[in-house]
């Protein structure tokens, strides 16, 4: 596994991964590197080639497979030849079952569980998402009419605020390439047979849309979701850092309504997204009372509005907050109230 390992990184050497992760890698510093390694053609590609680029890493790769145990005997055959790969590599190999697994668990509960399983063992975690992954999920962020945040997913480098970061250096490969470098390496790699069922929203999209939509363009559409991906991003790091400047959350977790005026819509729709995410019991908000609200506070309205069980979204013109509804039973820290 070894030299085949060195031939594939041969055909994709290192300067083919996504730049910003290859940034980000150069300025690591020490600590542990987990591989999300499910056995199928891209987490297996992605494993081989950081044993390959990155030789002085090796020691601290730390595979991650996790059982879903939802396909029998078939997801214990991946997590077998997952230890098979790792023992070749001499890469240390944690594996997870989900222990609460249903058979009619949606895909966003598998997801849930298997992220909370990579959560637990590594703080920078590599996943093997490529240029199709990207455009999947653009096409159903779409359909649910997702902003510039959500249409930017997934980022190469995603950092989150307690520190954790996910990389994915392959997201500038399509998976077809990526099959066809295994195979010319002479690498085998498991397939999901679940990948070819029209269950999940991903698999119609993957199986079924794409095609049809490259098919009608006439071009590689792909790549010009993969660019429209990135120009998101650059969009959506742009809002991050105005409305930064507009500092409109207190140390209480109030929105400062005054500091954004004449700030443009987008603007005003972030902060109030950022205030909810500081204010968890505001997140039972439906998409429809966020938008009521949203117009509310951008007027200077003074309003009153439910937010869940016993609390209410309060804004008298000039700070938005949360407030306990009057007889509510104490417990738990309301996001505080105007002076």
């Amino acid at each position: 596994m070894r030299d085949r390992a060195e031939a594939l990184a041969a055909a994709l050497p290192r300067e083919r991964l996504h730049p910003a992760v290859l940034a980000w890698a150069a300025a690591a510093g020490r600590g542990r590197w987990g591989v999300a390694v499910s056995g199928g053609a891209d987490s297996l590609a992605l494993l081989l080639l950081l044993w390959a680029h990155w030789p002085a890493r090796r020691r601290k790769l730390l595979a991650l497979h996790f059982n879903h145990r939802l396909r029998g005997k078939a997801s214990g055959a991946d997590a077998n030849f997952c230890r098979r790969v790792c023992a070749g590599l001499g890469v240390t190999l944690s594996v997870g079952a989900w222990a609460g697994r249903r058979l009619d668990a949606s895909e966003a509960e598998a997801r849930e569980a298997r992220h909370g399983f990579l959560r637990a063992r590594a703080r920078a975690i590599w996943f093997g998402h490529q240029r199709d992954d990207a455009a999947e999920t653009m096409l159903m962020r779409l359909a649910r009419g997702s902003g510039t945040g959500g249409l930017a997913a997934p980022r190469p480098v995603q950092r989150f605020s307690d520190g954790r970061v996910h990389l994915r250096p392959l997201l500038g490969l399509r998976h077809a390439e990526i099959v066809a470098a295994l195979r010319a390496a002479g690498i085998p790699w498991r397939e999901d047979a679940g990948n070819a069922t029209d269950r999940y929203l991903r698999n119609r999209v993957r199986n079924d849309v794409l095609p049809r939509w490259e098919r009608a363009a006439g071009r590689d559409a792909v790549a010009g979701a993969a660019l429209s991906r990135e120009l998101l991003e650059e969009d959506d790091a742009a809002l991050e850092v105005w409305l930064d400047r507009w500092r409109p959350l207190d140390r209480r977790g109030r929105l400062d309504v005054r500091r954004l005026r004449g700030a443009p819509r987008a603007v005003w729709r972030r902060a109030l997204h950022r205030w909810v995410l500081r204010n968890p019991r505001a997140a039972v908000l439906s998409r429809a009372a966020f938008e009521s609200l949203l117009r509310r506070i951008e007027t200077g309205e003074a309003t009153r509005q439910s937010a869940g069980r016993d609390w209410f979204a309060v804004s008298d013109g000039h700070r938005l907050f949360l407030e306990r509804a009057s007889g509510a039973a104490r417990g738990g820290r309301p996001g505080g109230r105007a002076n």
